[in-house]
């Protein structure tokens, strides 16, 4: 037989800060091979092995001296979000407490090893650090060309409002070069949970809890569901109902479980989420990348690697 086309070729995935799996998953549907994820959260490890079949390892992403661990698997691309804790504006922004330097870890481990292609992605706050600053130096010093974008996940099949910060490198590619295909397959109209479930949930009106009682906590499911938190919290005894609340609040209307907002992230519904406990279960799903965000920025890097 002839030699296989540069189509039919394999391409192999890394993806370090791989979490429970969003972003794999999603890179997986679209057709890329993930050959390893790298992680340092054992509970987010255990739930990772539970669903795919190449490996995961523990490993601090901060200890960059040696990286043939990584290395060795010879990654066409680079995949990753670190940690966005201390850019977030869920929580109090602080670059000192030293999770923001995982940034810098990631770039440092990207143009090292020097793939084809990276993804980096975080929340829109990381625009107003200085780290992105320096990683954007560091991968156009490399000689990558960037492609990034804040995008809203409802605009690209997932029934959710959440806003990430996407950053495309293609070695030796054009500043820009993935720009139009991110943008020209968006679609103009959020997606609700309707939209994505029908009347599969089995409810009309659910309660999030707000940040603030000047917020309302009900919502449609003929809407998109805000950011999914990595909290669960029930509904509060102290909550007596908004201007904006498309309803009253009644016995009948109760907060998502863990399953729903899974699948708020767009994770199959056969996903394993395995025994780990409520607060790191919440936690892993909230820190995760839509798997169809993933997916859809996976497929418009597919497209331009084929095109």
């Amino acid at each position: 037989m002839g030699a296989k086309s540069e189509k039919d070729k394999k391409i192999n995935v890394v993806d370090l800060f791989a979490g429970c799996g969003g972003l794999s998953l999603g890179f997986q549907n679209a057709g890329f091979n993930i050959v390893a994820a790298f992680d340092n959260w054992d509970e987010a490890i255990s739930i990772y092995h539970n669903n795919f079949n190449h490996p995961i390892f523990k490993r601090d992403l901060n200890d960059v001296e040696d990286i043939s661990d990584i290395e060795k698997f010879h990654p066409d691309i680079i995949i990753g979000g670190p940690p966005c804790q201390d850019y977030s504006s869920a929580g109090h922004r602080d670059e000192k407490l030293g999770r923001a330097q995982l940034t810098i870890s990631y770039a440092d481990i990207v143009t090292r090893i020097r793939p084809k292609f990276f993804l980096m992605e975080n929340v829109p706050n990381i625009q107003k650090s200085e780290k992105l600053d320096i990683v954007l130096k560091m991968f156009r010093e490399a000689g990558y060309g960037i492609s990034r974008m804040v995008i809203d996940a409802s605009k690209c099949g997932v029934p959710q409002k959440r806003r990430r910060y996407i950053v495309l490198g293609g070695l030796n590619e054009e500043d820009g070069f993935l720009d139009y295909k991110l943008i020209a397959g968006q679609s103009k109209q959020s997606m609700t949970l309707r939209d994505y479930f029908g009347d599969s949930l089995g409810f009309q009106y659910y309660f999030r809890v707000p940040r603030s009682y000047t917020r309302r906590g009900i919502f449609s499911i003929d809407e998109p569901a805000m950011t999914v938190r990595g909290v669960d919290r029930p509904v509060p005894t102290g909550y007596h109902g908004h201007p904006n609340d498309p309803v009253p609040l009644s016995p009948d209307i109760r907060t998502l479980t863990y399953q729903e907002r899974s699948w708020i992230q767009t994770f199959p519904k056969d996903f394993k989420w395995g025994s780990a406990s409520k607060t790191n279960l919440n936690q892993a799903i909230g820190n995760a990348v839509p798997v169809k965000l993933a997916e859809y920025i996976a497929k418009c890097l597919m497209e331009y690697i084929n095109g």
